[in-house]
């Protein structure tokens, strides 16, 4: 029979952005060629993504599986790495497709994404390129990677083995706003040098256009030199990306640009052209400023944690740099400071500021753990209320915490490199206009073409045809569609983040936007997640005490939440009691577990397991108590010892407050149909869904139910899954969107949802979808703008209009657009956000 091994996989490959990269997949692939291997899959948990590994023990050792696991994984470490931040050098949406597909043909790339923003991932080849060689390739495109103020914010560490980042320099691709002011141009002049040139090329044209017009007596060639300044400073930029264009045999807009300004100067209209390049330019430094005021929102986030820390060292406090914090260093926290690490709370109490990560807008209390060594074995099971995340700020009192995780791996560090991937993902719109324009351009090019032949078809000169020709070049450069979707994007997913929401791109972005129906998982989501016990039925001569004991004892191994419930309250039930040990804990998923006590079996679990797989069946007396119990909407658990079925205890989990008044506010934003899928009985289901206003209610689901119930929701509709990232990931993998809650305290969370609510807060949901459906009215508003200014400007142009009205339009609609998708910086929506 096949054995399964899990093992760590930030450990097998240290360097892997996440567990959907693609080195995960070349890890598996190795795995499942290996002589003795069955199956291997990524598994996530409470701990993080674990590999999962099913194998034949007749052919492998457990030792075997591990060394081939570690050997493959050195393999593609070895041979596979990531660069992923930051770089300056990006002009504008066009520049960035530009220098994407650039970097994407370099020698040993096998993929690149970059956008507007300067955010910039690139996976490599290391047998074929070296790390510092793509970083010289990127400064030979003209790129820069951002500078490394601090490895609090790291994005990338790299593949390596040992896990570390490398050498010091760029290799982390740290961003923090202070260093910088934003994306820049790069040039003579700095960071606004295309600024510099727009604004010198618009005064030469100006005093051109003034000597030409209103001083008759000063010689021709003073204007025609101020009008070829206008061109040149107005054309440099424009001039290199028409040439990397077309050594890449790409027709890009600039190339349309240039042709077209060549065209006035050929007919004698410097004026035009000037004015052409002039406002060309100018429309690409505004719109950089523009995407620069939504990138320095998420940068901001960059900036929030501190880079010191007040560390104890023995009886002495010492100050050291955020990224010398070991896992387990005491850090004192005075009044008011910023906290610098993720960790728990061991001395003090007060309350905390935690809107920089989860966009609570009240501050929280903050207690200290009740067993250091229980929260030091296992960080994800201490309770919210001495969690705490670097770049909160503390109150009014002095605390110490006990670091859980290292600077570069903490909440904020992990938002912030994600936002900066998710600036790379492209959404459905954005690509459907890339390929738009792909086929658009060379269509203008053949348009403006024929057009240069009308002279033969309509009586006019040849002059008139080529003014035409050039005209229609520029109204139909569709600027404003290449920045119309990225503009709206960043904006969005940097509004979300302020509001300590995570959303992982475009593609997220946009089916949030256009969700039909919702499912909700309960235990957690919809309610608090902190069921308490209800009923406790013993049967026979067992007493309440015998049946709590042994219930207790068992469920003290588990960390499921009704297990949590179990102990909790049984054991405030139990005071006078002896404590009892078990062993042995095996868990039946989505039935219950069983365990070792005394030396006899003992399962706890729901009424459906048993009877089942082997299982016993419940006799007459327990079947009573459960038919009883579930009539009033309890979440059942029968235990048994041995053969001897002990009693049921019954458990009831609170609604969230604020459940009715979310789900009230979504249906407000269109959500047509809202579901609730849980592994409990159908009964309880129901009892919570009518408490919180929900009128479906699927129950009695196992995971594969609940991945299957998600299946069916989708071929009707859109649909998104809410849960906690954890139980639930697999159903929400398979939503259009999965969307976890209290994400700042799971890594696995944070790791799985396409959309992550930071805070455990239901009611950040309604403000997520309002902005989502928000930001897919602006894509469709610049869509609107950008393809209606060309359909108007081609006929138009052909009828007559001229290249400088055209370009004033052009030029204009491009910036329209842009300024519409920062309103998305401002939103807020008074239905939905608290």
């Amino acid at each position: 029979m096949p054995k399964t091994v899990k093992l760590d996989l930030p450990v097998l490959l240290p360097g892997a952005p996440d567990a959907s990269d693609a080195c995960v997949g070349r890890l598996i692939s190795l795995l499942r060629i290996t002589d003795g291997v069955e199956k291997a899959h990524v598994e996530e948990t409470d701990d993080g993504p674990k590999l999962c590994i099913h194998y034949d023990p007749e052919r492998l050792s457990l030792a075997q599986v591990r060394r081939a696991a570690t050997q493959a994984g050195g393999s593609v470490s070895d041979r596979y790495d990531h660069l992923t931040g930051w770089v300056e050098g990006v002009r504008h949406a066009r520049h960035a497709r530009t220098l994407e597909a650039a970097l994407a043909a370099e020698p040993g790339v096998l993929q690149a994404a970059l956008d507007a923003s300067g955010a910039i991932r690139v996976e490599f080849d290391r047998q074929k390129l070296e790390r510092t060689d793509l970083e010289a390739r990127l400064r030979g495109h003209g790129l820069q990677l951002s500078a490394k103020p601090q490895a609090t914010v790291s994005v990338d560490s790299g593949h390596g083995q040992d896990g570390k980042a490398g050498e010091a320099g760029h290799e982390g691709h740290n961003h923090a706003a202070g260093d910088r002011h934003d994306h820049a141009h790069g040039g003579l002049l700095g960071p606004n040098t295309e600024l510099y040139f727009a604004l010198a090329s618009g005064g030469a044209l100006a005093v051109g256009y003034l000597i030409e017009r209103f001083a008759p007596g000063v010689p021709g060639w003073a204007p025609l030199v101020l009008f070829l300044a206008a061109y040149l400073f107005g054309g440099f930029f424009t001039v290199r990306e028409a040439v990397e264009n077309l050594k890449r045999r790409r027709f890009e807009i600039d190339t349309l640009m240039l042709v077209a300004a060549a065209g006035a100067a050929a007919l004698g209209a410097w004026a035009e052209g000037a004015l052409l390049l002039f406002l060309f330019s100018l429309g690409h430094a505004l719109e950089h400023y523009a995407l620069g005021r939504a990138k320095r929102a998420i940068e901001a986030l960059a900036a929030l944690a501190p880079r010191t820390a007040h560390v104890r060292r023995g009886e002495e406090v010492v100050e050291l740099p955020v990224e010398d914090l070991e896992i387990g260093d005491v850090v004192v926290v005075r009044p008011n400071e910023r906290l610098p690490a993720d960790g728990f709370v061991v001395v003090g109490t007060t309350s905390i500021n935690q809107a920089p990560v989860t966009g609570e807008s009240m501050p929280v209390d903050k207690q200290p753990v009740s067993n250091a060594e229980e929260a030091r074995a296992r960080p994800a099971g201490v309770i919210a209320a001495s969690v705490v995340f670097a770049g909160t700020i503390n109150g009014a009192g002095a605390i110490e915490i006990e670091t859980t995780k290292r600077s570069s791996d903490t909440t904020l560090a992990k938002v912030v490199r994600m936002v900066s991937e998710a600036e790379t993902q492209k959404s459905p719109t954005q690509r459907f206009t890339d390929r738009f324009e792909r086929i658009f351009v060379p269509l203008v090019l053949a348009l403006a073409f024929v057009l240069l032949f009308a002279w033969v078809v309509v009586d006019e000169p040849f002059r008139d045809s080529f003014y035409r020709a050039m005209a229609v070049l520029v109204a139909a450069s569709p600027c404003a569609l290449a920045i119309a979707t990225p503009s709206a994007v960043l904006s969005g997913v940097a509004r979300a983040a302020r509001a300590g929401v995570l959303i992982k791109g475009g593609a997220p972005l946009e089916n949030l936007g256009a969700l039909d129906a919702i499912a909700f998982d309960k235990t957690g989501t919809l309610t608090e997640g902190r069921p308490r016990i209800t009923d406790v039925v013993p049967l026979g001569r067992t007493s309440q005490t015998d049946l709590l004991t042994v219930a207790v004892a068992v469920e003290r191994l588990s960390d499921h939440p009704l297990a949590e419930a179990i102990v909790r309250d049984g054991s405030q039930r139990l005071i006078a009691a002896p404590v009892q040990t078990a062993t042995d804990l095996r868990s039946l998923t989505g039935k219950g577990v069983t365990a070792t006590l005394n030396g006899e079996t003992i399962w706890i679990g729901k009424p459906e397991m048993f009877g089942a797989d082997g299982v016993a069946p419940l006799g007459p007396d327990a079947e009573i108590a459960v038919a009883a119990l579930r009539n009033q909407g309890r979440t059942l658990m029968v235990v048994r010892q041995g053969s001897h079925d002990l009693g049921v205890i019954g458990l009831l989990d609170t609604p969230r407050k604020r459940a009715r008044e979310t789900l009230t506010a979504l249906r407000a934003l269109g959500i047509r149909r809202m579901i609730m899928i849980s592994g409990d009985h159908q009964r309880a289901a129901q009892a919570v869904a009518g408490q919180v206003g929900l009128t479906e209610a699927w129950g009695d689901l196992l995971p594969e139910d609940k991945v299957e119930a998600i299946r069916k929701l989708r071929a009707e509709a859109q649909v998104a899954m809410v849960g906690d990232g954890v139980n639930d990931a697999p159903a929400m993998a398979t939503a259009t969107v999965g969307v976890a809650m209290g994400a700042a305290g799971s890594d696995v969370a944070l790791e799985t949802a396409d959309v992550a609510l930071m805070a455990d807060d239901l009611s950040k949901l309604p403000f997520t979808v309002g902005l989502s459906r928000q930001t897919r009215r602006i894509i469709r508003q610049n869509l609107f703008v950008s393809l209606g200014v060309v359909a108007f400007l081609v006929p138009a142009t052909i009828l007559g209009l001229g290249i400088g009205p055209a370009v004033a339009l052009h030029e204009g609609s491009t910036l329209l657009v842009v300024f519409n998708a920062l309103r998305l910086l401002a939103w807020r929506d008074p239905r939905a956000e608290p």
